[in-house]
């Protein structure tokens, strides 16, 4: 026996609510941002600064090359931007968004 406990105007609105095929594909990019270590270190330390790899490797204690291969994927995802002087790069958030997520996991956390 199947159960059908739901109204159409519920069921309507759960239809309606859930996404699908690109903006589904969109979110789940967009979360992979916060699945690493690494990652949210750097979008913390971005929402301070503007910085440069070497910068971001010595303040996180990270080499440059861990740096550098997760600051591509960032810029792949659009989650930063890049400036450049002379030969430096410097590597920024693209906007207050992220940090704002990062901000409600934490505060969902309780700390």
């Amino acid at each position: 026996m199947e159960c059908m406990l739901l109204d159409k105007r519920t069921q309507g609105l759960v239809n309606d609510y859930v996404p699908t095929g690109e903006i589904l594909d969109d979110l789940v990019c967009f979360f992979t941002i916060f699945s690493d270590y690494t990652r949210l270190k750097m979008i913390s330390a971005l929402a301070i600064s503007e910085m440069c790899v070497s910068d971001l490797a010595r303040v996180l204690k990270l080499n440059q090359t861990t740096v550098s291969h997760q600051l591509r994927l960032l810029k792949n995802l659009n989650a930063v931007t890049t400036k450049r002087q002379g030969k430096v790069v410097f590597y920024s958030l693209r906007n207050e968004t992220l940090n704002d997520v990062l901000l409600k996991g934490v505060e969902f956390l309780g700390y």
